[in-house]
């Protein structure tokens, strides 16, 4: 008998939006509301009010980045704190957790703020920008992060693929070919390693990461479900149904956009529910497993 109630899905990849998490970042307005067309309404959103557009997409959880965007010092970068991530989970335990950002030059200092993030905080994983440093995943000042990440069992999201253009002046290079995962896993056979952002124009190299290696999974956030390759849906709806991972990267995306487009590509309701719900929750760890 097929199981018809709804899936409640599981955002892993969303971006804090409130007035304070905005007022340390530079203003991109041109950026978001016109390449990207970013809602203007979105601006300032609160807790409530994302929680209330989570509730009417269907989402039960969202994981929080607490991203860092660069290094410091420059007027196009940015670090949202960790505290004010963690604030927001625990004043939403049961709907938020958090994802602490890397940034590489912070060298073994970041390394150890990582860790109070995951041993104090309670965050579940790591999360980084490749593009923003100019350092590909495969570079050796990532290893530390790596490292750490596996002696605290929690996963690492990290983009893959093309980066935009954020900022006019400080414009940075596409270092995130999915390739470059090979090594890493290579290197760290029991490192779970999320690709982001579906690896496009290269996502057949990221599907080919992910059926090489155990743990390297996929997530599909930042780029609109109606645009997927169809090899990523195929993916998707055979032979790498565990592998892949539902995301927005909202604001980017639209909670109900995303979810009403999910449900128009016509997925097998086993895949649908992996990839909405049940992959999130195992290689998290939230599912009573390790």
């Amino acid at each position: 008998m097929t199981d018809e109630r709804p899936i409640k899905a599981i955002d892993s990849t969303v971006n804090i939006w409130t007035k304070e998490a905005l007022a340390g970042r530079p203003d991109r307005k041109n950026f978001y509301t016109g390449k990207m067309r970013v809602n203007v309404d979105m601006e300032g959103l609160s807790l409530p009010d994302m929680l209330a557009r989570m509730d009417a997409a269907g989402i039960e959880k969202a994981f929080l980045v607490a991203a860092k965007v660069g290094q410091l010092g420059h007027p196009a970068c940015y670090h949202v704190p960790y505290k004010l991530v963690a604030d927001a989970v625990q004043a939403h335990p049961d709907r938020f957790l958090g994802i602490a950002g890397l940034d590489p030059t912070e060298g073994m200092a970041g390394v150890r703020e990582f860790e109070r993030a995951v041993r104090e905080y309670g965050f579940i994983g790591g999360h980084f920008y490749p593009h923003w440093y100019e350092l590909a995943p495969d570079h050796a000042r990532w290893y530390p992060f790596y490292a750490k990440c596996c002696e605290l069992n929690v996963p690492v999201q990290l983009q893959v693929g093309q980066s935009m253009i954020y900022d006019e002046s400080y414009p940075r290079r596409s270092v995130g070919r999915p390739i470059t995962l090979d090594a890493v896993a290579c290197d760290f056979p029991e490192l779970k390693l999320i690709g982001i952002h579906v690896g496009i124009p290269w996502t057949d190299e990221m599907i080919a990461m992910a059926w090489k290696h155990r743990n390297v999974y996929i997530s599909t956030d930042a780029h609109s479900p109606k645009y997927w390759p169809a090899s990523f849906v195929n993916y998707i709806n055979s032979y790498g149904q565990d592998k892949v991972i539902f995301g927005t990267d909202f604001p980017i995306l639209d909670f109900g956009r995303t979810i009403r487009e999910i449900d128009e590509l016509g997925l097998k309701p086993v895949a649908k529910r992996k990839l909405l719900r049940d992959n999130v929750l195992k290689i998290y760890g939230l599912d009573g497993g390790a």
